[in-house]
């Protein structure tokens, strides 16, 4: 996926995806243990999400930290919805709500 990492751009990646995940590296060649966490937590949930590896322009990760409003990486976004980094999609994993979060249609 090539981005000019325009506020625009984000946008539409979120509003086109039910879930996105910024990262570091991909889903099967993470490049943090903290991405790592993330994906693994999506792959669990046995559904499509698309993934944007946050290392293939120097620009990217401030890009995305300025639109989000978040300062770390790695970002899931679920249903449009910065849901925030791996310990909190663990910790909403775990307590069901992030299975409740993927199972409602999306809001137009």
């Amino acid at each position: 996926m090539s981005f000019n990492w325009t506020p625009d751009e984000l946008q539409e990646l979120v509003d086109n995806n039910k879930i996105v995940l910024f990262m570091k590296g991909t889903p099967d060649e993470p490049q943090c243990g903290f991405s790592n966490r993330a994906a693994s937590v999506l792959k669990e949930l046995q559904e499509p999400f698309a993934s944007v590896n946050i290392l293939t322009d120097s620009r990217a990760i401030p890009s995305v930290c300025a639109w989000s409003d978040f300062p770390t990486m790695p970002q899931i976004f679920i249903n449009g919805e910065l849901i925030g980094g791996s310990d909190i999609a663990l910790e909403m994993h775990q307590s069901g709500e992030l299975q409740e979060m993927i199972s409602e249609p999306i809001s137009e």
